[in-house]
């Protein structure tokens, strides 16, 4: 373990402090996310991903919400459930790794286009390591993806995301990328509208980071 220049070992206490493995020990195939969500996150990642990039889909599952009409380099996975892994048709290769335990990732320097991480960074306990490793195998001028919602395990979840907003944590995330390094950190955000009139979907968070 290390220490964690935005976090207080309060921020990352979870409700449910047994091992993250055996959380994930079964697959879930399931959407964590509604449609409209999902589609947003593919368009976002058609507007920074193009055909060639290497991929690292970090904290992945069954499903990567990649475009169709991209063709990448290489997508690498990453995750904590090989039977998920194992599914998605999208992955080349896979690695399963807890980064709450071991936050360097087996990857070489830049050898990556753009990091993806969606609806997962909620449970990283040491963010700032694990972004730094993110930057660390992004080549220059690659670009990181960070998406979220309010759907989540709340009991494996960080007290410092339990307790915030949902621009509270998009602030939060910012300063991961920013105590990682990262520059040209945006934001992006858009209510989202389930397709029963009158019922608001899952809201679309994201946070955008350069390597430069």
């Amino acid at each position: 373990m290390t220490d964690d220049p935005v976090l207080s070992d309060t921020d990352r206490a979870k409700l449910d402090s047994r091992s993250d493995d055996a959380f994930y020990d079964q697959p879930r195939f399931v959407h964590h996310v509604d449609e409209g969500f999902r589609e947003r996150l593919t368009d976002l990642y058609r507007e920074h991903l193009t055909d060639g990039d290497r991929v690292l889909d970090a904290m992945s599952s069954w499903v990567s919400h990649l475009p169709d009409d991209r063709e990448f380099g290489r997508v690498v996975g990453h995750g904590l459930n090989e039977a998920e892994l194992a599914e998605n048709p999208r992955l080349d290769e896979y690695v399963v790794q807890n980064l709450n335990a071991d936050q360097r990732l087996p990857a070489a320097d830049g050898g990556f286009d753009a990091v993806l991480c969606a609806v997962s960074v909620q449970y990283l306990q040491y963010p700032t390591a694990v972004f730094r490793e993110f930057y660390r195998v992004l080549a220059p001028g690659g670009v990181l993806v960070v998406s979220f919602s309010n759907r989540t395990f709340r009991t494996k979840a960080i007290r410092a995301w339990r307790e915030r907003s949902m621009d509270e944590r998009a602030a939060l995330v910012r300063s991961y990328c920013e105590s990682a390094g990262f520059d040209r950190v945006e934001t992006v955000s858009d209510e989202r509208r389930s397709v029963l009139p009158g019922v608001g979907g899952d809201p679309f968070y994201a946070v955008v980071a350069g390597r430069g």
